[in-house]
């Protein structure tokens, strides 16, 4: 959708790694120096590196789990510090997947399972929430914190062979709409975890 003139100044956009401390430190930095902090921080950036984690490149699989677990840690630590010192009861959303509670099958026999890492790096997803969940009640904060897992979503990072398969995927307005729901709820209501995943789907 095309933003309004309005909403065009309060859009910022900042290059950031999230692999990186360093640029998620920069990144941050500059959001609280211009912006005062953090209120709602939506973890999505995510990599995915199709193979066999039997035979793969090991310095691709670190790259995975550094995008997709460490690029989480980095960001979630600099909203929670932000919205802690404001005492600002925020939001955190962390992108996951179905693959974080599930492992999908080849779609035929004769294919070899191309998901590699990916899984293991959303099984740790799941895993944060829940452990963030804890430490967030145990420090006395009402900062929320939930976990959204789609299946297959038409993005850049779904494998050919499932976009030109004959099955369905879901939009990533599908995604979006579910973060919407979460955000919009009322003080005392936290959505723990959201799976999503396309009707006679997977």
């Amino acid at each position: 959708a095309q933003l309004t003139a309005e909403q065009q100044k309060r859009f910022h956009a900042i290059a950031c790694d999230v692999s990186s401390q360093e640029s998620v430190d920069t990144a941050f930095d500059w959001i609280i120096k211009v912006l005062g902090g953090v209120d709602i921080l939506i973890n999505n950036a995510g990599i995915f590196a199709a193979g066999q984690a039997s035979t793969q490149d090991p310095a691709e699989l670190q790259k995975v789990l550094q995008t997709n677990v460490m690029g989480v840690v980095y960001c979630t630590q600099r909203a929670f510090k932000s919205m802690k010192e404001r005492n600002f009861d925020g939001h955190i959303v962390l992108v996951n997947s179905v693959l974080g509670h599930s492992i999908l099958k080849p779609l035929s026999s004769n294919q070899l399972p191309i998901f590699s890492i990916y899984p293991s790096s959303k099984y740790a997803v799941t895993a944060l929430t829940e452990i963030l969940r804890q430490e967030f009640r145990g420090l006395k904060t009402k900062i929320k914190i939930t976990s959204i897992s789609p299946g297959l979503t038409d993005t850049e990072i779904v494998a050919e062979q499932y976009r030109s398969a004959e099955i369905t995927i879901l939009k990533s307005e599908d995604v979006s709409s579910c973060i919407m729901f979460t955000l919009s709820t009322p003080p005392h209501m936290q959505v723990h975890e959201i799976t999503v995943i396309p009707l006679l789907g997977e």
